[in-house]
């Protein structure tokens, strides 16, 4: 897909963010035929595990679905709910869980040109109509590897610690032409909950 060129005058248009995010970050995956049970365990804890490609939002967690059988679980780093070691436990042969919050950054992009930005570069559709709040993909940006959520406002990218300079580099370039305001970090729940797109 190619993105339309967007006009870029000598004033730029304010209000496009990009925030790192703090995050917990766990994956589950479900053993062979225990999928329905895995989603049992995680709803007695409170969390919902959503088809694949889809997200569920709520103001102080996330969980997504961009592999089957697998679930990518994210929280506030101080959230009481135990991290990697509970889930463990509680899974009880249904699945597994692996810590990811050292291996996956989050970044944030918001702001009415966010998609116009990604789009340059990614595989995907991110027209509101096709990729709404609450869809969550894999692709390839800047040759990286990415998960993109669609958030209630704006797009949350994660990409491997690896990268994440390089990706991140990269997007800050690419999103100054539309009026970048300088990065900043945040929390998770910062995030999560809001209007608008």
């Amino acid at each position: 897909m190619f993105a339309p060129e967007t006009a870029v005058s000598g004033v730029a248009p304010a209000g496009l963010q990009l925030c790192t995010c703090t995050a917990r970050i766990v994956e589950l995956a479900a053993h062979r035929g225990r999928e329905r049970e895995l989603k049992t365990i995680a709803a007695d804890r409170g969390w919902s595990l959503p088809p694949l490609g889809q997200a569920v939002i709520t103001s102080s967690q996330l969980s997504l679905s961009v592999r089957p059988g697998r679930w990518l679980l994210l929280t506030a780093p101080e959230a009481g709910d135990g991290g990697v070691a509970t889930w463990e436990a509680a899974c009880d042969g249904a699945g597994s869980a692996v810590e990811f919050s050292s291996g996956l950054v989050p970044l944030h992009l918001s702001g009415p040109a966010a998609r116009d930005v990604l789009a340059r570069s990614c595989r995907l559709d991110l027209h509101p109509q096709h990729f709404a709040t609450g869809r969550a993909a894999a692709t390839i940006m800047a040759q990286v590897a990415t998960i993109i959520v669609a958030l209630p406002r704006g797009l949350l990218i994660m990409t491997p610690a690896s990268t994440a300079r390089h990706f991140g580099e990269w997007l800050e370039a690419s999103a100054r032409p539309f009026g970048l305001t300088p990065p900043s970090n945040v929390g998770l729940a910062a995030l999560l909950g809001r209007d608008g797109t």
